[in-house]
């Protein structure tokens, strides 16, 4: 067994049984292509191939599901794959190219696990995407949870019409360097796909990974990826634990004078689960400080000069009434 294929059996065995169903996203790039080979030669049997095609590359987006497909073939597996339309979701106004890929790529994922009646997801994310991915929410300014990066197993719940469908996140390869990867592919000689837009330094984390990163590394040393990944791993276990501190919100008003005799830190972390716990969407730091603009340290002043009530995402609304706070959902504010 080669020292991938150990370092990944040694992942994923408490993570999935090797009989259980899972999807396996699976690009067609070298780290998925990689992780698919690692999980079938280490005896993983309920395995179905996922992958979906964004409609961004033309030609080459239909090679790459053709490559999925026959390669899912010749390992014995089952594959499914899906395709949309992100550019005109993007010029529909929806978002950026890089949050409606991942949105629909979620959806993708989420309709086929619940076809298939499995919440396990496989994903080939690897060490130096954890490096890339700390980096990214660092300059976002997201906080302590956005420093934690990615966890290696994580739930998500993604919306489908009227049906909410929980997948479990399996990222068995955060710990694996790209060298290991890279090393294993030559040893084998497995074939991959390689997309050009990876060389583009248009999107911000292909930026971040082509010009950032080489610049840190230069000035700082190699060693600046085991920096960043420790850091992580200490922000992972510190918002772990404050999370665990905090008693589970319902979703009905809070108490002013609650709120306002706990610390800052404390107040956005009640507001931001209370908002969540409540089917607010989109909540981040923004969010959250809009609803804490409605009350301040202290008593509310006579003159009526802080606002009563705030917009949210979603059509949602937060309301300062007889020193509590409510919340309105769509179509009642």
């Amino acid at each position: 067994m080669s020292p991938f294929e150990e370092a990944l059996r040694r992942a994923v065995e408490p993570l999935l049984g090797r009989s259980e169903r899972a999807l396996v996203a699976v690009s067609g790039g070298r780290d998925s292509v990689a992780l698919l080979h690692g999980l079938v030669r280490g005896g993983w049997t309920g395995l179905v191939v996922a992958h979906l095609d964004h409609g961004l590359r033309g030609a080459a987006s239909t090679r790459d599901a053709r490559f999925v497909t026959a390669l899912a073939k010749r390992l014995g597996l089952e594959s499914v794959c899906g395709t949309v339309d992100v550019a005109a979701r993007v010029k529909a106004g929806e978002g950026s190219t890089e949050a409606v890929a991942r949105e629909l790529r979620y959806r993708f994922l989420a309709t086929e696990a619940r076809r298939l009646e499995t919440r396990n997801v496989v994903l080939g994310h690897h060490a130096e995407d954890q490096v890339e991915t700390c980096l990214l929410n660092l300059f976002r300014g997201s906080g302590l949870a956005g420093l934690s990066g990615m966890h290696v197993e994580r739930r998500r719940e993604v919306l489908l019409g009227a049906e909410t469908v929980t997948l479990r996140l399996l990222r068995p390869m955060l710990a694996l360097r790209r060298e290991m990867i890279d090393a294993y592919l030559r040893e084998h000689r497995f074939r991959f796909r390689e997309d050009a837009t990876n060389a583009s330094t248009g999107p911000t984390r292909n930026a971040i990974r082509l010009e950032l990163l080489p610049l840190i590394r230069k000035t700082m040393g190699r060693e600046v990826d085991e920096a960043i990944l420790r850091s992580a791993t200490i922000a992972r276990d510190e918002e772990a634990w404050l999370a665990s501190l905090l008693p589970a919100p319902g979703p009905g008003p809070l108490l002013l004078a609650e709120l306002r005799r706990e610390p800052v830190a404390w107040q956005r972390r009640r507001l931001q689960a209370w908002l969540a716990v409540s089917g607010v969407p989109g909540i981040g730091f923004r969010e959250v400080e809009r609803v804490r603009s409605l009350y301040r340290e202290g008593e509310e002043p006579p003159d009526g000069t802080l606002p009563a009530k705030v917009n949210l995402p979603g059509g949602w609304h937060a309301r300062r009434r007889e020193k509590r706070l409510f919340l309105e959902p769509p179509g009642e504010g």
